[in-house]
């Protein structure tokens, strides 16, 4: 359920007046996402994509996520480039919304993740990374390790109705996990997407039929943290088959792609693993504190927490970089 916020068509044409993109042709809701209102557009100018921002995302926050994508675009990243109005505003009001239009991107998300994938995902991300530098803005990271014990908190009157003795399993990675972290200025900093999910990552046929990325989307949990951590995510979301076995052979050739633009830091890698373990629960957490809040019957999908406590586990384990790829 991605259309929470409904808009007209006599609305939307009055919304459109304020843009130089010609008439109205088709618009339709978007059923993926979670987050926010997504249609898209068709007009005299092209295809769009219209986004209006809902209740859990900060209005203040907006011209980060914005400008960031500006920025990565204006560097030559495949990613939704914000379409400014007549007065020069990306960001404007719709249906009581804040809403903006970007660009639409060819591509398909894979939906089964083949190694053949990894390579390209690799590069995109350091493409993303290098992009980022010289952006001004900084947003710090909510979803961060400060963010973790207040979110573990919210879970215990019920987390351990998903599986028991859940709360005080947690209770010892997380504090494993902080103790471990690395400490402020020990590794590269820089604009991170952090949710680079399959589902966030289109891909077409290159010439020769394999997949390239053709486009990175949804940059909304988008912030300024460690450049090693959104690797660490993507080897949390990329590299699991769906039995639950890491398979390393993804991971080497996703870290192998990535270092042939950034090479990661001696540093870097060896705090992978640790970095692993923190992507592992913050996934783990926002979905456990989705699934005890979601009251009954709400048209929200609830994802499984437990496909993360298997991951976390799993790096927990990995006593070394090699153990991961690395």
């Amino acid at each position: 359920m991605a259309v929470y916020t409904e808009v007209s068509d006599e609305v939307l044409r009055a919304f459109l007046a304020d843009y130089a993109l010609g008439g109205l042709l088709a618009f339709r809701g978007i059923a993926e996402g979670v987050e926010n209102s997504n249609y898209a557009l068709r007009t005299a100018a092209g295809d769009f994509i219209l986004t209006l921002y809902e209740k859990r995302v900060d209005p203040a926050e907006l011209p980060y996520f914005l400008g960031l994508m500006d920025h990565l675009a204006a560097r030559g990243l495949a990613c939704p480039t914000p379409v400014a109005g007549r007065d020069g505003q990306a960001l404007r009001r719709l249906a009581g919304r804040p809403a903006a239009i970007c660009t639409f991107l060819e591509g398909v998300w894979p939906r089964r993740v083949r190694p053949e994938h990894l390579a390209p995902l690799g590069q995109a991300l350091a493409r993303l990374h290098l992009a980022g530098e010289g952006f001004a803005m900084r947003r710090p990271n909510a979803l961060g390790p400060r963010g973790w014990a207040p979110l573990l908190d919210g879970c215990r009157a019920r987390g351990d109705e998903v599986l028991p003795g859940l709360v005080a399993e947690l209770d010892g990675h997380l504090a494993a996990i902080l103790s471990a972290w690395p400490e402020a200025g020990a590794l590269p900093e820089g604009q991170i997407h952090a949710d680079l999910f399959p589902d966030n990552v289109f891909f077409l046929p290159d010439a020769e039929g394999r997949p390239r990325v053709s486009g990175l989307i949804d940059f909304y949990f988008a912030c300024t943290d460690l450049l090693a951590y959104d690797v660490a995510v993507c080897l949390n979301a990329w590299c699991f088959e769906p039995d639950g076995a890491f398979n390393v052979t993804k991971a080497r050739a996703m870290l192998g792609a990535y270092a042939a633009l950034r090479p990661l830091s001696g540093a870097e890698r060896a705090a992978l693993p640790v970095l692993c373990r923190g992507a592992a629960i913050r996934f783990l957490l926002t979905r456990l504190y989705d699934w005890t809040h979601t009251p009954p019957g709400a048209l929200v999908t609830r994802k499984d927490p437990l496909e993360y406590l298997r991951k976390l586990r799993f790096f927990a384990g990995a006593a070394t970089p090699g153990a991961i790829g690395a």
